[in-house]
């Protein structure tokens, strides 16, 4: 089995930071009046600045495949083009369609001339780290020389006011208070554009900074929880989920059945005690000591919960003092899938990694609370 490196890491941001004033500029307003909880939110959520694929009267600029291959010709130099590319493997919780694959999309959006092999992770934001496992698997097998790995979310346009409106519109023929259900708004104000990709290969590139893949780890609790983090479908009385297919297709728009939402009182129940657990479960795996960590990357989606969950690692005996810790949520927000490859690329490109370091990325997933975490070794 061979070891396989990342070697190099770039970062595509679309457009312009928005500030939290400015949202609704983007995003528009749903039934015409400034939406009443998006202070509360934004307060614990920490985030001050983000990314959209729109211009501020709401048109798209970019898809999500356009997102994802303006990351991926980051990664072309002179040691690496194009066409030496053999693996295109991405993740994404937002894809431009249905079908094709989110893959297919954006091997197109490359303007390569050939045919390479492909493939799509679908999910939440562990979508992301199933298409970077998938590129190590494949060079650690020496099925390919080299993986292009992507995560990428265009979450913005699920999010503009004309999705909604139809809804509270409806609310009013119903004669109730227009006011949009929070766990459909909640994530308006959470989510943004944007992503990362990561050229994997068999060797480190010299006098250059290479991160050695040691281990991908992946725990999912479905077994024991209903679905959090859900789009497409409807969570009924008893927890499960009625698809989008099952419904009247005039109830699609009067229920925002495409919303992207989200089990807040589950989410607050689970997210961090299963994650310490995985996490645990991880280090127990490989005996690994958590005083040999150096820097920890913990994807979070608000940070309501950057407290918490340093105190659940600690419960479970992995507990990190905070200068070890690395987040980049405040300036660039909660990009899904993308996240973790956003933020390991601006430590590696810092300039602050020394040889022989660890650094640990750990992923959660509210979906139906699916996590994952990695050790990479600075080379």
């Amino acid at each position: 089995m061979n070891d396989v490196f990342i070697t190099k890491a770039f970062t595509y941001l679309p457009n312009e930071p928005v500030s939290n004033d400015e949202m609704e500029t983007y995003l528009g307003y749903i039934n015409g009046a400034p939406s009443k909880a998006k202070s509360i939110i934004l307060r614990n959520n920490k985030i001050t600045t983000r990314y959209y694929a729109l211009d501020k009267e709401g048109n798209p600029t970019h898809t999500n495949a356009q997102i994802a291959a303006n990351a991926v010709k980051g990664l072309f130099d002179d040691k690496f083009t194009k066409e030496d590319m053999e693996l295109l493997s991405v993740g994404t919780s937002s894809p431009d369609q249905i079908q094709p694959s989110h893959a297919s999309m954006v091997h197109g959006e490359l303007e390569m001339h050939k045919s390479i092999a492909i493939n799509t992770a679908s999910g939440l934001c562990n979508s992301g780290m199933n298409a970077l496992n998938y590129g190590f698997l494949s060079v650690k097998a020496g099925v390919h020389k080299n993986a292009v790995c992507v995560g990428s979310e265009r979450m913005s346009a699920w999010m503009t006011a004309d999705k909604f409106n139809h809804e509270a519109e409806n609310l009013i023929l119903l004669e109730e208070r227009p006011i949009i259900a929070f766990k459909r708004e909640f994530l308006r104000w959470m989510l943004s554009d944007g992503a990362g990709a990561f050229l994997l290969e068999g060797q480190p590139r010299e006098n250059e900074v290479s991160l050695k893949i040691e281990f991908i780890d992946f725990y999912s609790y479905a077994h024991e929880i209903e679905a959090c983090m859900y789009a497409g479908t409807e969570k009924q009385e008893d927890g499960s989920l009625k698809s989008w297919a099952d419904y009247p297709s005039d109830e699609w728009l009067k229920q925002s059945i495409f919303a992207l939402k989200q089990d807040t009182k589950i989410l607050d129940k689970y997210i961090l005690v299963k994650g310490a657990e995985s996490l645990k479960s991880s280090f127990d795996k490989h005996n690994l000591d958590p005083a040999s960590i150096d820097h920890v990357l913990a994807h979070i989606s608000s940070g309501y919960f950057k407290e918490g969950l340093k105190d659940e690692f600690a419960k479970v005996g992995l507990d990190f003092p905070w200068k070890k810790w690395f987040y980049n949520l405040s300036e660039v927000g909660n990009i899904g899938a993308g996240s973790i490859f956003i933020a390991l690329e601006q430590l590696m490109n810092s300039g602050n990694l020394k040889k022989g370091e660890k650094v640990l990325l750990c992923v959660p997933e509210s979906g139906r609370f699916a996590y994952s975490c990695a050790l990479l070794t600075v080379c």
